[in-house]
């Protein structure tokens, strides 16, 4: 599970990843959308957009949305995002031993590298063992890779030319699964990883920036990056060595080139997608109406994916580490962050409902898992699964029950006096996430607490984040999937993403004093049970146990789940959408008629 809430097309792997939006948009700054309109007749491309930056063209470290990744690189698998299986990519097939603790895949022939040099099992074993593997290296996906409670990784070696084996050192279920990360190309990196810097650090932690000129950037995805410019836009243009062909022996993927324009807007992504500069809009709620009695003028289809596979959430700082003898948080904050009744309080004091209607104008439903509805492991609350639904009174109730009090003026103060406020942070340029928090900022003023909302730049929340951590709480969201193992590193006490009480990373300044509660690190022994389990009742069994421990201690308040829905352009012919892939996860099938 990785942060926030769009799913890029990243069908290679359905990790969690951080994102920026519910919503994507598109900039005019810097651009003539025009120019790209009149170049389609000339050259068949895809004209969309993102809310920001590229922040790493370094597969490996990157655990934001968007990259460029789902574009650029392919695994060994992936899962189809219709109908969940996995599907064979740059292996053809794949072979799994009776005591379930081996995989061989045997290889394409004839790989090629987007340079045009040979993709071989070599760069799978240097992949996996010099870089995902490698405790130098800080990366998510080996978060996903870890087996068992002594966290131990898989094995893997060359048998000869065209296969490779991956041996686990006991039952791993998402074992398959786990082969979807990308493979990457040892010619280029293998040198950048035995080569240090004068801290002793590999030189692959600073490879490969958005600084890298295009043309040094080795793939083997359908599309390679052809040009960046910071704030502006990103292009790519179709891999002339990309593996895969039709029926018919043509060279897929039949889209020659896709520009992805950068804006902080959604409503300039509107103008732009209404006015023809744009082949494709993530429909937000607050447009539904406006661009569905528009379908058949402006040529294009709204989809709707149903609930989105990704959920929005409240959460607050629990982390009780001090770095430099400085506590992360205010000591006295920290307690009501920490307290259970607290967070229960809140949960109940936020109306939804309200939330949906106004803000999501109906096209959502409320959000009470942090595992995906389309999962087979999903809770439903019909299933037994606790809610919150809108109680004010009661939230009064459990701030009492903690010790809290009310005074003449009826805000809320902690049993010492100290005034209940704290500030609420998100990512600006977002309206529905901006007005998500208003509304949040308006519900909890009701139950005497002051919270001041405050949007930031991405990069600037991020940081706060994932690095300093001196944050009191934010308005996020997770992307989803069908197996949510690929949410271990949000719930591992370890994990990379464990945001609610993060850890500090590889490289980070230490924190003296973290600590983490019983009923975290239960979860987190739950996902590696579960991990271990073949008996499919077994399995749901334990992943209801971790969505219920979720929803009575509350590391996340689970709020809405917005339908998945996009505006298309009639004239992309091969549109599969799904809440899971998106519109453009078959990218290499999908044709322009027009």
């Amino acid at each position: 599970m990785k942060f926030i809430k769009n799913l890029l097309n990243q069908t290679n792997r359905f990790l969690l990843i951080i994102t920026i939006l519910a919503f994507t948009a598109i900039s005019i700054t810097g651009c003539n959308p025009s120019n790209f309109k009149s170049n389609a007749s000339q050259v068949p491309q895809l004209v969309t957009s993102i809310l920001s930056d590229p922040k790493t063209f370094n597969y490996a470290l990157s655990s934001e949305s968007p990259n460029i990744f789902g574009y650029t690189y392919e695994g060994l698998v992936s899962q189809n995002p219709i109908t969940g299986k996995m599907e064979p990519d740059l292996a053809e097939s794949w072979q799994v031993s009776e005591d379930k603790s081996k995989i061989i895949f045997t290889m394409r022939p004839g790989l090629k590298w987007s340079d045009g040099q040979p993709l071989t099992v070599d760069d799978v074993v240097f992949t996996y063992n010099d870089i995902y593997l490698n405790e130098e290296i800080p990366t998510d996906v080996r978060d996903i890779l870890r087996i068992g409670k002594d966290r131990k990784l898989p094995t893997v070696k060359k048998i000869d030319q065209r296969r490779v084996e991956f041996s686990v050192p006991e039952p791993f279920r998402p074992f398959l699964q786990n082969a979807s990360a990308a493979i990457l190309p040892a010619h280029a990196l293998k040198q950048s990883i035995q080569t240090k810097n004068q801290d002793g650090k590999p030189l692959f932690l600073s490879k490969w920036g958005v600084d890298t000129p295009p043309d040094e950037l080795i793939v083997n995805g359908p599309y390679k990056l052809e040009r960046y410019d910071t704030s502006q836009r990103v292009i790519f243009r179709r891999n002339p060595y990309y593996w895969r062909k039709d029926g018919q022996g043509k060279p897929q993927p039949y889209i020659e080139k896709i520009v992805w324009q950068i804006v902080e807007s959604t409503d300039t992504s509107l103008l732009q997608f209404r006015s023809g500069g744009l082949d494709s809009v993530a429909v937000s709620p607050d447009y539904f109406s406006l661009l569905k009695v528009q379908e058949k003028q402006g040529n294009f289809k709204i989809y709707n994916g149903g609930p989105g596979a990704g959920t929005s959430f409240l959460i607050f700082n629990l982390n009780q580490g001090k770095r430099n003898g400085k506590p992360l948080i205010d000591p006295i904050k920290s307690r009501w962050f920490n307290s259970v009744e607290f967070r229960q309080a809140v949960a109940y004091a936020i109306d939804r409902q309200t939330m949906i209607n106004n803000i999501f104008r109906g096209l959502g439903q409320t959000q009470n898992s942090p595992i995906s509805v389309q999962s087979p492991y999903y809770l439903s609350p019909e299933q037994g699964l606790k809610t919150y639904n809108y109680n004010p009174e009661k939230a009064k109730q459990l701030l009492l029950k903690a010790g809290f009090k009310y005074n003449a003026e009826n805000q809320l103060e902690d049993a010492q006096g100290n005034r209940v406020r704290f500030t609420l942070l998100t990512n600006a340029g977002n309206k529905i996430r901006e007005g998500m928090g208003s509304q949040i900022k308006q519900n909890l003023a009701k139950i005497g607490i002051q919270v001041d909302f405050t949007p930031l730049a991405w990069n600037t929340f991020t940081d706060k984040l994932s690095n300093t951590l001196d944050w009191e709480a934010s308005l996020l969201g997770l992307t989803g999937g069908l197996e949510p193992n690929d949410g271990a590193n949000v719930w591992s006490p370890e994990g990379g993403l464990h945001v609610f009480n993060q850890k500090p990373q590889p490289g980070q300044k230490p924190i003296e004093g973290w600590e983490v509660a019983p009923w975290e690190r239960r979860i987190g022994d739950l996902y590696i049970q579960a991990a271990q389990e073949f008996d499919e009742a077994k399995v749901k069994a334990i992943y209801a146990e971790t969505q219920q421990l979720a929803q009575e201690y509350l590391p996340f308040i689970q709020l809405v789940n917005s339908y998945a829905m996009a505006a298309i352009r009639n004239r992309f012919e091969g549109i599969e959408f799904s809440a899971l892939g998106g519109a453009f996860w078959n990218i290499h099938e999908i044709k322009i008629t027009q």
